[in-house]
């Protein structure tokens, strides 16, 4: 349930963003939701890897819960990321009006 809530959030984040710029809302809404998504498999793969190099056979005494509450931090710095990228690209590429050029 409280899995629901956070992507339900970070769909409503990058609805906003989407919307605040006029670019597809609901397609950067599952993008965000993708995003988390991927940035958790993406640090799970690595984090087997580097587990499985340092010390053998260790990956499967661990317990799942933890191992996706491990990877929770990593699928929001993921979002974050892209929101930040999308964010300050968008922002970038905004029509400058005459009228405010005129005052600086």
């Amino acid at each position: 349930m409280l899995g629901l809530i956070l992507l339900y959030w970070i769909g409503k984040y990058f609805f906003k963003l989407a919307e605040e710029y006029n670019k597809n809302k609901w397609g950067f809404a599952i993008l965000g939701v993708v995003t988390y998504y991927a940035g958790i498999i993406i640090f799970s793969f690595i984090f087997g890897i580097v587990i499985e190099l340092t010390s053998p056979g260790a990956i499967d005494n661990i317990n799942e819960t933890l191992l996706g509450l491990m990877m929770l931090p990593f699928g929001i710095l993921s979002c974050y990321v892209l929101y930040k990228y999308l964010e300050k690209t968008w922002k970038k590429n905004l029509p400058v009006n005459e009228i405010d050029q005129i005052g600086s």
